[in-house]
Formats: structure tokens, C-alpha cells, sequence
């Protein structure tokens, strides 16, 4: 289980993706810089306790309209990860473990396979600020049987609809993970009867004491 250091980050979280955010693909702009709130998340854990995982979930106030929340997988290194300059959000010091290197964790093959075990119900998902803590909000589901464990992302790509990761699997059909990144509150997973498994989480609605749930991913055979 990873710890959770009460300590500074210096820049903090938001400082770091608020800039990074305004240039994806998946952003819905409002004419104006990012203004983010934290509004929830979890973690995962490393199997090898070299890498923090996070899907954080922040949200935009800046425009006039509604706010809106999006999910944002982090991975927090104590070294760069070779090959993945493009996925590099920026650099922090932790007060504790000093200088982190943070990715855009949809690059990162240790979040990558871990994802792939949570949304076939093979790892735990953890509390964002809680040490030792499982947490019950993250629910993923299963249509059929889960996938070999061998499955691996290869590919990742990012659009105006989210991300995809294609999925290959030795001598199995192919299949795409796709992550919903501009969250939907209250979203479900799509009728659809040929989806395998799909993933639900809880985050906080912006100025209010709710906690709404949405679809953060979903995994399905790919199509052709």
C-alpha cells in the first residue's frame, strides 16, 4: 500500500497541470486560463513501490458557463521515464521524497497495466489522501470474463473525446481502453452489448456539498 506523506509540493499539483491542461486535445476552453479546483481522485498502487499513481480529478472555473471536471492520470517519478519527454507535465519537489518528475500517466507503462487490472477488477483502487485505505466509490465492472493477464496497452492516443489505448493481447482479439477525460456527471456506461468492462468513480460537484458519479472508463473489443 503506497503512503501518503503530509508534506509540500512545490509547485503544487494544480500549478503543474493547469497550463499542460489548456493544450489537450479533450479540453473544452473557455477563453481564458485554466482556473482548477481539486475536486477528488484515487490512487493505485505500484506492485514494485517505485511509482505513484494518480487519477486526479480537477475542475475548471475560469469560464461563465458551468464548471467542469476532468480526470487527469498522473505518475509521479524519482527519475525521468526514457522515451516519454512528450508525456512529461513538469517537475516538482516533494517535501519528502524531494524531485519528482510527473507524467501524464496514460504514457506511463506502470499506471498502463495497473489500469487494466483495476477496470477488470484485479487491483484495489486507494484513497487519494489516506494511507493504507481502500476506496469503495471506484467501482469497476465486468461484462464476461476478464481479459489474460498478459494484456498489455501499446499505443496511446488523445482527441477531442478523450484518450485510447490500444490493448494486445498473444493470440486474442485486440481491444481499446478508452478514457473518458471531460467528465459527465451521473454518465453510465453505454449500451453497448459487446462492451467488456467499463469504470465508475465519485467526485465532488463544484460549489456544493454533493458528491456526483460518472463514467471515467470503459473497455471494449476494437472495432474492425
Amino acid at each position: 500500500m503506497a503512503v501518503i506523506h503530509k508534506t509540500t509540493l512545490v509547485p503544487g499539483k494544480l500549478e503543474l497541470v493547469a497550463p499542460w491542461l489548456a493544450a489537450q486535445p479533450w479540453y473544452v476552453g473557455t477563453g481564458r486560463a485554466p482556473e482548477l479546483d481539486k475536486s477528488g481522485g484515487f490512487r493505485l498502487d505500484d506492485p514494485e513501490g517505485e511509482v505513484g499513481i494518480e487519477f486526479l480529478v480537477v475542475t475548471d472555473t475560469s469560464g461563465e458557463e458551468e464548471p467542469r471536471a476532468y480526470l487527469v492520470p498522473l505518475t509521479y517519478r524519482a527519475d525521468s521515464l526514457d522515451g516519454a519527454d512528450h508525456a512529461l507535465i513538469g517537475t516538482t519537489e516533494h517535501g519528502v521524497l524531494g524531485h519528482r518528475w510527473v507524467y501524464d500517466g496514460t504514457h506511463d507503462p506502470v499506471l498502463q497495466a495497473q489500469l487494466l487490472a483495476l477496470i477488470q477488477d484485479r487491483a484495489e483502487p486507494q484513497a487519494q489522501s489516506a494511507s493504507d485505505t481502500p476506496d469503495p466509490t471506484v467501482v469497476p465492472t465486468l461484462n464476461g470474463p476478464a481479459l489474460p493477464v498478459d494484456a498489455v496497452a501499446t499505443t496511446v492516443s488523445h482527441g477531442p473525446d478523450g484518450t485510447e489505448l490500444a490493448v494486445e493481447i498473444p493470440a486474442y482479439a485486440a481491444h481499446t481502453l478508452h478514457l473518458v477525460r471531460a467528465l459527465d456527471p451521473n454518465s453510465a456506461a453505454p449500451a453497448d452489448p459487446a462492451l467488456r468492462a467499463h469504470l465508475t468513480a465519485e467526485w465532488q460537484a463544484p460549489d456544493s456539498d454533493q458528491r456526483v458519479t460518472g463514467l471515467l472508463a470503459v473497455l471494449r473489443p476494437t472495432a474492425g
